[in-house]
């Protein structure tokens, strides 16, 4: 590899956890990640994270959030909705993010109505506060490491020719879309970023932790919301990228400080360690 040679091509928000992401040319990070990631998220009766793992059609919810922080959503047949940031009087709520524990503010009945309605299961809309982040799980990360309702951690990077490996042992090509990366980079070699330790991109220095285990969201089409039927991408992953019981794809990272990232933005390898083996 070349030296700055590894550059941005895509970055990606979820403002609402599961629904559909939009690209962006660049991105303020602050400490819980992405500016405007995964601040909302839906629950279910028991307080439980709702995603596309429950409900696939959640990929066809359309969430963009606003510069005030608020949640704009539309989804076909139903009519927009504006929900504002819910004040911190309005109480909280404990939640369950897979095995993590947090908090989060109640956005009111309009939304649990608007999105009960078009998934067809009760839930509430939830908001997440910077004052109620959700602490990085250990041994990753340290007490000064917290993120929004992301699966648990603040930022997913994946190398454009990891994807394109796959691809050529699938039969249908999928698009990165399945993998819903934060950070999408081109110039690594396939599964490089395995491998990575420290990068910096432009001022900010991020740690690579934790390859990310892959579940049945990568089945799922994100256009239509529905899960392929013959278990792909999944399926052909779990031939070879199988590890300790888990199937992996794309590398975690915790961030130090805050700063902006944007597109072309060069990538510089600070250092590595042994990439794991599958």
């Amino acid at each position: 590899m070349e030296p700055d040679s590894v550059r941005v091509t895509g970055i990606y928000l979820y403002p609402l956890k599961s629904a559909a992401g939009f690209a962006v040319e660049e991105s303020e990070l602050d400490r819980l990640g992405l500016v405007g990631d995964r601040r909302w998220m839906l629950v279910d009766a028991e307080a439980r994270a709702l995603t596309q793992r429950e409900v696939p059609r959640l990929a066809r919810v359309h969430a963009i959030a606003g510069p005030d922080g608020s949640l704009e959503a539309v989804a076909l047949g139903m009519p927009a909705l504006r929900v504002l940031v819910p004040s911190s009087g309005a109480g909280t709520i404990d939640v369950r993010v897979l095995k993590r524990s947090g908090r989060g503010i109640p956005a009111g009945e309009e939304a649990a109505a608007w999105f009960s309605e078009y998934l067809e299961v009760d839930c509430r809309l939830l908001y997440l506060p910077p004052d109620l982040a959700i602490p990085v799980k250990a041994p990753w990360g340290g007490p000064e490491h917290r993120t929004a309702f992301s699966d648990g951690f603040p930022v997913l990077l994946i190398g454009d020719t990891s994807l394109a490996d796959l691809n050529r042992r699938l039969e249908r090509p999928v698009p990165m879309d399945r993998f819903r990366p934060n950070l999408v980079v081109e110039g690594t070699e396939p599964y490089e970023e395995d491998a990575w330790d420290e990068i910096r991109i432009g001022g900010l220095s991020l740690r690579a932790v934790k390859p990310c285990p892959r579940c049945v969201v990568t089945t799922v089409d994100q256009v239509t919301g529905i899960p392929d039927a013959s278990g792909e991408p999944l399926a052909t992953l779990s031939g070879y990228r199988r590890r300790d019981g888990k199937v992996w794809f794309g590398m975690n990272l915790l961030h130090r400080g805050t700063g902006t990232i944007r597109l072309g933005d060069a990538v510089r390898v600070v250092s590595r360690r042994d990439a794991p083996e599958g």
